[in-house]
């Protein structure tokens, strides 16, 4: 029995509780553990300096990203500390574009179970898998199915290290205590026939299932999580479209949910676009949007951008009639018979952008030179799909277009940065989803890329609804985390600044966001009622800082 070994083994191999070498002499005694460790005692500042030029020692992203995981189920402590100090470094390693790659290589790379995996063959136990969770007290699980990780479709098992990624930045900025948290990975098989030939493959070896069986097994796991974690906050990453909508519609007002793909990246698209408008001087009533893309994330991000509209003045009808989405067929139009409930409520009437080839949908380049856009999105996961030809196009009609490509990983960016920078004279406003490094313009001077990251917006919503107890995630908490995230971006006072807010300002971003979003939660009436003083205190009391206690 786990009892029988000795006190100190036990405390060494539990992540939460392990100090290394920072245990100081009474505890070493106190707790069994004099000579198992070296006998020098280091603070843990010294430990981070070690940690730290281990991490620069790394040959590579992937060799980085192990040696961060490995330190983190040595000692939370410190790795959350490492990833403070050094956010910017370490946020690309820790999450995009590296974890890309992490799930790609899971299986290969696989050290030590994390989370819960949660298999379809094991769908009448589900309660059981839940109660062996390592931890009894959870506020906050990301759950995936590895259909659609990334731009980089589906990586079965795989998928889990975007929970575990996830969940990470959940506690370094949004301050929710590591043993408080849950990744899981819901093992449905996988339609990837490079891992289901690949004899290291851990997941379930089968075809993913589909239809009902596919629904009904979510549904045993929403039950379980609502018997089991009832007041946990569940959020969905990374589903495909066809799930992922139907998935957040059937529990939204059931839970405390959301979809990350669909709400977060709306909001922080939103909260980019929203500094650019502000920036040149204009409202978002005024905008016209491209987005490519007509998946989950690109129609969440335009039913945010409907709903600011609406807030600025415009009927929901022109705010709709101002918003042209664009797929592989081309412009989505409501005569066609592809498209879903979610894309037909965003579809432009035929003809609203005349085709230059007969039989054929209008292209990108097409709505661009018919429509002008003041912005131009894309969710596509189309690598280099805005063009020279389509950003000229486009500038030619517009003094400071905003231009947002913003697919991960990097490899599947609709445009670079520069090329925009060069192909504008330097005029775009450019948010990106992976991080590039600054555009330069008229050849001697730099401006930073904004990495439109949902990182600026479900850590703060993470906290608010863990601080202030709410009970559901509104479109409006949503709404109120893009302004404040707005309102942050530093070109408000630097035109040569990025529409959001540098990365070692996460943090702080975080604290923002959690307190608007709890009070709006408050607004709403699915949080208890709280004074501002109130939720700024249950927002502190709630924050965890890596320190040793």
């Amino acid at each position: 029995m786990d009892n029988e070994r000795p006190l100190g083994l036990r405390i060494l191999e539990d992540s939460v509780r392990n100090r290394g070498t920072a245990f100081t002499e009474e505890q070493r005694s106190r707790l069994g553990l004099r000579g198992l460790l070296p006998s020098t005692v280091e603070t843990l500042e010294q430990q981070v300096a070690r940690a730290y030029a281990a991490f620069r020692d790394q040959a590579t992203d992937i060799a980085a990203h192990i040696n961060l995981r490995a330190l983190q189920d040595l000692n939370e402590t410190l790795f959350y500390r490492l990833l403070t100090e050094h956010v910017e470094e370490t946020l690309p390693i820790v999450y995009t574009p590296t974890v890309g790659l992490a799930c790609q290589r899971f299986s290969e790379i696989y050290r030590r179970p994390r989370g819960l995996f949660i298999s379809y063959p094991d769908r009448d136990h589900i309660g059981e898998i839940l109660q062996n969770r390592p931890r009894p007290n959870i506020d906050v699980i990301v759950v995936t199915d590895g259909q659609r990780i990334l731009g980089l479709g589906d990586q079965g098992v795989g998928g889990m290290g975007i929970p575990i990624g996830k969940l990470s930045l959940y506690t370094a900025l949004g301050g929710i205590a590591p043993e408080r948290t849950l990744p899981i990975v819901l093992d449905v098989g996988t339609d990837n026939a490079e891992l289901l030939d690949d004899p290291m493959y851990l997941g379930w070896r089968h075809r993913r299932i589909t239809g009902d069986e596919y629904f009904t097994f979510v549904d045993q796991f929403v039950q379980a999580i609502q018997a089991e974690l009832p007041d946990v906050l569940l959020q969905w990453e990374d589903f495909a479209t066809p799930h992922a909508l139907p998935i957040l519609d059937r529990y939204r007002d059931r839970l405390l949910t959301f979809n990350d793909d669909i709400q977060g990246t709306a909001a922080v698209a939103l909260a980019a676009l929203t500094a650019g408008v502000t920036a040149i001087g204009s409202r978002m009533a005024a905008q016209k949007i491209v987005m490519l893309g007509a998946g989950s994330a690109g129609i969440g991000v335009c039913e945010q951008i409907v709903r600011a509209m609406v807030a600025d003045g415009l009927s929901e009808a022109d705010a709709r009639a101002r918003i042209y989405v664009v797929d592989i067929a081309g412009l989505v139009t409501s005569d066609r018979t592809d498209l879903d409930p979610a894309q037909r409520r965003l579809a432009q009437p035929p003809g609203a952008v005349p085709s230059p080839v007969a039989d054929r949908q209008p292209s990108l380049l097409d709505v661009v030179k018919a429509v002008g856009p003041t912005a131009l999105i894309g969710l596509s996961t189309a690598t280099g799909a805005f063009t020279e030809e389509v950003v000229r196009s486009m500038t030619e009609q517009v003094a400071r277009p905003i231009i947002m490509p913003l697919s991960n990983p990097t490899s599947r960016s609709e445009a670079r940065p520069q090329d925009l920078a060069d192909w504008t004279q330097g005029r775009a406003l450019v948010a990106t989803g992976s991080p590039f490094p600054p555009m330069r313009i008229d050849g001697d001077r730099d401006m930073p890329v904004a990495q439109c990251n949902n990182v600026y917006i479900f850590p703060g919503i993470g906290l608010a609804v863990t601080a202030v107890r709410a009970t559901r995630v509104t479109d409006s908490m949503m709404t109120v985390a893009a302004a404040a995230v707005a309102r942050a971006a530093p070109i408000h006072d630097d035109p040569r600044g990025a529409l959001l807010p540098a990365r070692g300002d996460l943090a702080d971003t975080a604290t923002a966001v959690a307190r608007v979003v709890a009070k709006a939660a408050v607004v709403d009436g699915v949080a208890p009622k709280l004074t501002d003083e109130e939720i700024d205190q249950a927002i502190s009391t709630t924050r965890w800082t890596p320190e040793y206690r």
